[in-house]
């Protein structure tokens, strides 16, 4: 029986986690990590890390990025493989979060989808057989409350078939203002937002009378949650270092 210690637990995601983990006989959540406790939850829920006097094997954190710091230092100090999903993290929090993989193991991704990131993986390996012929441009849909575009993932993304690239390519997100046609070294990244939309990503590979599309489409938050609770089964007994998405698709 996996032991997990929820960071964020409740919050909507935090609350997605709790309920499908209360389904599943290999594991359980043993404590959580949150300012809010309203009282409904089966575990004990602790304000801050440093207060936690529960054992876990494995931490989820799907809080908010100023609660990365305590969260993973806490965990490199009793380590505990540690979970990241929460997104919005800065450079220098990134860079905190890797040096604590020194001293426990470390699991962070852009996107907790399982699917995203077999649509990750397929687009790389497009991308090294179709990089010469075809234009690439991602479309990403989110629900009209989002603040951020285009969506991390969408980034992620890129970024992604960016590092498959013989040539790196140049990121263009909007071209209403310039009159020019498109060049080869673009990458188009396209953001919709509207409705109650959860997330959409498309990868089009657009060449000479024909087009590739690789999409991926959640439906709810809990495609998001099921793979934080694969993650966290995956980490358990891990040696210190970073791990991501990747490394868990590989292992399946």
């Amino acid at each position: 029986m996996t032991k997990i210690l929820l960071s964020g637990c409740s919050g909507k995601m935090g609350r997605v986690i709790g309920a499908l983990v209360a389904e599943d006989t290999t594991c359980e959540i043993v404590g959580g990590i949150d300012l809010v406790d309203d009282g409904t939850l089966s575990f004990p829920v602790f304000s801050s890390p440093d207060k936690v006097n529960v054992q876990a094997d494995v931490i989820i954190d799907f809080s908010h990025p100023s609660c990365l710091i305590p969260t993973v230092t806490y965990a490199a100090e009793n380590k505990i493989p540690v979970v990241v999903c929460t997104t919005g993290l800065t450079p220098e929090q990134k860079a905190y979060m890797a040096s604590k993989a020194s001293d426990t193991a470390v699991f962070f991704s852009a996107n907790m989808s399982l699917g995203v990131n077999v649509i990750i993986d397929l687009a790389k390996r497009a991308t090294n057989v179709l990089e010469d012929n075809f234009d690439i441009e991602i479309v990403e849909a989110h629900h009209n409350r989002k603040l951020d575009a285009p969506s991390g993932t969408a980034l992620y993304i890129a970024d992604a078939i960016n590092d498959a690239c013989t040539e790196k390519k140049e990121y263009i997100y909007d071209r209403h203002s310039v009159r020019k046609k498109r060049e080869k070294k673009e990458i188009g990244i396209h953001a919709i937002r509207g409705g109650t939309i959860v997330g959409e990503h498309t990868v089009i590979f657009a060449g000479n009378d024909e087009i590739i599309e690789l999409k991926h489409t959640a439906l709810s938050r809990d495609v998001f949650a099921e793979g934080a609770i694969a993650a966290a089964k995956f980490m358990v007994g891990k040696k210190s270092g970073m791990y991501d998405m990747n490394d868990l698709i590989q292992s399946k």
